[in-house]
Formats: structure tokens, C-alpha cells, sequence
């Protein structure tokens, strides 16, 4: 086809175009002089369409293209995969194929991530086979590609038998990998990987960083945060979200700020994610003010930045706090989960407002259609126990639609042990012993209850009960930030080199106290 002079001034100005206004004034000039179906026209402006956000602009010219490319049909797939459109992508690789047309090594880096966003192993393992039969597969686009797909999907060996095989591996490539095997729980040898590297980048460091999170190793993870900032590498969201996640756990108030100033000098946009974890770690370290100061700077705040800061208010003594952000979250519609009613429940059960919390919990089902889980009946069954309602706790586990779990019992026999309520505590026990309550709260807390009641001979059966059952009571555990530095005491450790020094200032310490005690006693 030729293209007039005029049509052509029309295709310069299209790199100039800057409103979909303006392409479709171009559009308009090609159409009346014919040349609106050349393949070079048609593909600038399906590219601009794309990119400007129109994509049914773009798709509606594509149909009706009387004459296409390979070039053409990788820009459509291209986006309706930037989209998340991922069956129209692999839809339209199906009708290319069907048209007649070979997809080259672009085609398939877009295909092969629609399909890793749907985790269809089985449409990748024919992606794979097209690959390997049109000669593909040993480009960088398509094996990074492949890779990722068999990560997503958790198919760790054939990604590592393609990894292996690869000639060219960039960093890409390494961080593909490392991902899946800390995806698999394989967190040694995403390590081992993650050391090998040649070069990393922010996402690879984020990746392992994360892995560590989320096996719960948190110091694991700050050390390498740590190491990443020695090697001159900048974090990126996920790097930072993943440390700050692990300074809540552990309780590393100084890294945490750090980690907050670091966000503030670069200028970072507080978004709901970083927002909630920023939240969430001020709470865990009971800095509740910031959390407040960071909650209210938020310029959006969604369901898990709400049910943060409520969770984190309950934790910290101020569940009328909690409680009325409850109230101000439903105000600006903001649709509460799970999670958050376990939060508001829990607070309801902290300063006793009974009526309140049982309100609450009818309109989960009533009001947001959660069906209460386990965890919420447990919550109830909290509530009910600390302000003395016993036979109306006990209701409560009898007629709920689910098994008590040993939180649920547990919730009911503390209330026991505070409110006298011997008979029952042991009548719920016997009731529910073989289904594997087997948890050493249950046991410990029904203890306390029979030495409460000088009862010490069912102390000794019970705890022998406990041994022959093979139920140990899980030791608790303190930590605390020196430093930057988190370390962590175990009941009953004694390993930590100054464990000699920390004992004689603890004993130290405990007798200065005793001796202000004794002072108050006597006046």
C-alpha cells in the first residue's frame, strides 16, 4: 500500500500525539485517505491506544485489520497481559496461532506471564513445548519466563533443570530461582543461591529478605537487611515493607525508626502497604502516638491499615481507642474482615463491655456476611468469661457449630480459674478430652485452677497426665533491642556468653526493688 505525502505528515505527528483526542484525529486522516489498515500506521496507533489506557479502542481497530504481524499481535497480547488481562492474552495467542502466525521469543515472554498470573502449569507446559519445537527456548525473555511460571506454580525442579541448562543467566534469572525456593520452604538453599549470585540487585536482597519473613526467622532477615545496606544497595518497597515487618516481630524499635526516616529523606509514597507495616511495627514496639501520627498521615487507608491500628490500640491498653475506631472505620465504609472482628472482639473483652462486643459479633453474619470462625466464638467465649458470665460461656462452646479448639477451652477455663469456677473448668475438660486439646495452655491453666483450690493432688495427677501424654509447656521467651542489635532469652537457656553478668544484674536489680517495697510496706 502507498502512503501519501499527507499520510505520512499524519504518522510523524502520531510521535507527537499526547491525547487520545489527538491520535484519533490522526485516525480520522488515515481512514479518508486509505491508509488507516497499513500495518506500520496500525501499529503506532494500537501502541499509543494501549499505553493511553484504551485498550478497547485498540482492540476494536485490531479486529478489524485486514492485514496483520507478528509485530501487531505481540502489542495486543502485550496488553491485555500489562492489563491482568490474562485469559484475553492466552485467548489471543490461541487465535494467532489459528491465524496462521509463528510467535517469536516476545510473544512468549508475554504469554508465559499471563499464564504465571493465572498459575496454569498445564497451558505453561504447552507454552514450554511451542517454545522447544520453534527453536525458543534458550532466550533469555522465554527461559526467565518459564522459570518464573514453574515458581509460581511451585514446580521448583523443572525451573531448576532449565536454570541449570541456561547459558546466559542474569540477575533475573538468579532472583527467579532464589524466589521459588524460598517459596518452597527450601530457604538453605535459597541462600546457598542468593551467596552464589554474581550480581544482585534491590529485588533479589527483597526476595530473600521476604523469604526469611515469612519462615518467621526475623533476625535472619534484619542481619541481611543489615548486609544490604553495607553492599551500597538501595531497598526497595518490598525490602523495606519485609524488614519492617520483622522489626514488629522482634521488637527493633531503633532499626524500625530507622528504616521510617529512610522512607521520609526518600521521599517514598506512604501507600496502604508500607503505611500498614509502618503501623504495625510502631504498635508491636508500643509506640502507639506514632502509630496514630503515621495512621492519620496516610493519604488512603484501607481494611488492613484500619484493622492494624485497632489490633495494635487493643494490645496496648486503649480498647476504647480501638473501639471507636471500629466505629469510625464502618463511618467511611470501609467493609471490616475477619481479622479486624477478632481485633475488636478482643478489645470488647479487655474493658468488659459486654453488651457491646455481643452487639459486634451478631453483625458479622447480620450486617457483613462473615460467618464467625472459631477464633471469634473464642473471643465471645473471652468476653463472657471475664465478666463472671461462666454458664453463659459455657453455652457458647456446648452450641457452637464448630469443635472447640484449646483456645476456646482455654478462654473458658481461665475465666474458671478467676471466677471459682472449679466443677465446670474440670466438667469441660472430661468433655472434650480425645479431641486433641493437647495444647499445654489447657493443662497449665486447669493446674493453676486446682492449686487455686489447694487441690494439690490433682496438681500431681494432672502434670503426670501432662508427661505421659508427652505435653510440654512451650517456654517463654523475652527479647530485647541493644544497640540495633535484638537478642533473645529463652526460659531455661543459659547459653548466651554473658549469661553470668546478666544474672548478677538481674538479682541486683530485684532486690533494689524489693527494698523500695519494704520501704512503702513499713510507711
Amino acid at each position: 500500500m502507498n502512503i501519501t505525502r499527507s499520510s505520512k505528515r499524519a504518522l510523524s505527528i502520531l510521535d507527537q500525539c499526547l491525547t487520545m483526542a489527538h491520535i484519533k484525529q490522526v485516525q480520522s486522516h488515515l481512514a479518508v485517505s486509505g491508509t488507516l489498515f497499513d500495518p506500520y500506521a496500525a501499529a503506532k496507533i494500537i501502541a499509543f491506544c494501549t499505553v493511553s489506557d484504551d485498550l478497547r479502542h485498540a482492540y476494536q481497530l485490531f479486529r478489524f485489520m485486514p492485514s496483520r504481524t507478528t509485530y501487531i499481535w505481540n502489542v495486543m497480547i502485550r496488553a491485555f497481559t500489562d492489563r491482568n488481562e490474562s485469559i484475553s492474552a492466552l485467548s489471543l495467542y490461541t487465535d494467532m496461532l489459528r491465524s496462521g502466525f509463528l510467535p517469536d521469543n516476545y510473544t512468549f515472554s508475554f504469554v508465559l506471564r499471563a499464564c504465571a498470573e493465572l498459575s496454569s502449569v498445564s497451558f505453561g507446559v504447552v507454552l514450554h513445548a511451542h517454545a522447544i519445537r520453534l527453536g525458543w527456548e534458550s532466550y533469555d525473555f522465554v527461559q526467565n519466563g518459564l522459570i518464573h511460571l514453574y515458581v509460581t506454580c511451585d514446580f521448583i525442579n523443572p525451573a531448576r533443570k532449565l536454570f541449570d541448562m541456561s547459558v546466559y543467566k542474569d540477575v533475573v534469572t538468579w532472583t527467579a530461582l532464589v524466589n521459588g525456593y524460598v517459596r518452597s520452604g527450601q530457604i538453605a538453599i535459597a541462600r546457598q543461591l542468593f551467596d552464589e549470585m554474581p550480581e544482585k540487585n534491590a529485588v533479589s536482597w527483597s526476595a530473600m529478605i521476604n523469604g526469611y519473613v515469612h519462615l518467621g526467622l526475623f533476625r535472619e532477615a534484619l542481619v541481611l537487611f543489615a548486609d544490604m545496606q553495607t553492599a551500597g544497595v538501595s531497598p526497595n518497597h518490598a525490602g523495606i515493607v519485609g524488614a519492617l515487618t520483622a522489626c514488629a516481630f522482634v521488637g527493633a524499635l531503633d532499626q524500625g525508626r530507622w528504616i521510617h526516616a529512610y522512607v521520609n529523606r526518600k521521599g517514598m509514597r506512604l501507600d496502604t502497604v508500607l503505611g500498614t507495616a509502618l503501623v504495625d511495627m510502631y504498635t508491636k514496639c508500643g509506640c502507639v502516638e506514632t502509630a496514630r501520627a503515621v495512621f492519620d498521615e496516610m493519604p488512603k487507608r484501607d481494611v488492613f491499615a484500619f484493622t492494624s491500628l485497632i489490633s495494635g490500640l487493643a494490645n496496648n491498653g486503649e480498647s476504647a481507642s480501638a473501639i471507636s475506631l471500629f466505629a469510625r472505620m464502618k463511618n467511611e465504609g470501609i467493609a471490616p474482615n475477619e481479622v479486624t472482628f477478632v481485633c475488636v472482639l478482643s478489645a470488647c473483652s479487655r474493658v468488659g463491655m459486654v453488651d457491646e462486643g455481643l452487639q459486634i459479633f451478631r453483625s458479622m453474619n447480620n450486617s457483613f456476611g462473615i460467618q464467625p470462625g472459631v477464633q471469634h466464638y473464642g473471643c465471645l467465649v473471652d468476653l463472657l468469661g471475664r465478666a463472671g458470665m461462666l454458664e453463659e460461656a459455657k453455652k457458647i462452646v456446648t452450641e457452637m457449630p464448630m469443635e472447640p479448639d484449646s483456645y476456646v477451652l482455654g478462654a473458658l477455663l481461665n475465666a474458671c480459674r478467676v471466677h471459682g469456677g472449679l466443677d465446670l473448668g474440670k466438667e469441660m475438660v472430661e468433655r472434650f478430652t480425645g479431641q486433641r486439646l493437647d495444647h499445654s495452655g489447657v493443662h497449665v491453666l486447669l493446674s493453676n485452677i486446682y492449686a487455686s483450690e489447694n487441690q494439690w493432688d490433682d496438681v500431681t495427677l494432672l502434670r503426670k497426665g501432662m508427661e505421659e501424654k508427652r505435653v510440654r509447656k512451650v517456654p517463654g521467651c523475652s527479647l530485647i533491642e541493644v544497640n540495633g542489635e535484638v537478642y533473645e532469652f529463652t526460659a531455661g537457656d543459659r547459653s548466651h556468653v554473658l549469661m553470668q553478668e546478666i544474672m548478677l544484674l538481674s538479682f541486683a536489680t530485684a532486690k533494689h526493688l524489693k527494698s523500695f517495697w519494704f520501704d512503702g510496706d513499713e510507711d
